[in-house]
């Protein structure tokens, strides 16, 4: 079963400069919210929010209910959420179509050598 705390740890071995130009050794999660809401909507449903922080939408995930943000470490303090509705689309404008495919081989990858 994935659990969040599998999925975060595959997700930091998954990012890189590849999946968000913002990324470094110091802070792994930022830059990418959008590319990981579209991908942990593939693996587990439910609907893509947002909340403005400074000027900027963050995006991160509704499932059953509950709030699913992976990429919340990229921020020195916690976030207060909006919950805003948002889509695929709007995520995928966060980011791009390569990013998006790189994020989403690498998690295929380091998930099926885990359930093999």
């Amino acid at each position: 079963m994935l659990t969040d705390d599998i999925l975060l740890t595959v997700l930091n071995s998954a990012w890189s400069l590849k999946t968000s130009s913002k990324w470094s050794i110091e802070n792994p999660a930022k830059g990418q919210c959008g590319v990981t809401s579209l991908i942990i909507n593939d693996l587990l449903g439910g609907e893509i929010a947002k909340t403005d922080v400074s000027g900027e939408f963050h995006f991160y995930n509704l499932i059953n209910g509950r709030r699913v943000d992976f990429t919340d470490s990229q921020f020195p303090a916690a976030l207060e959420y909006d919950d805003i509705p948002s889509s695929r689309a709007e995520a995928l404008l966060d980011t791009s179509q390569d990013q998006y495919m790189t994020l989403k081989a690498a998690m295929e990858q380091k998930l099926s050598k885990l359930y093999l």
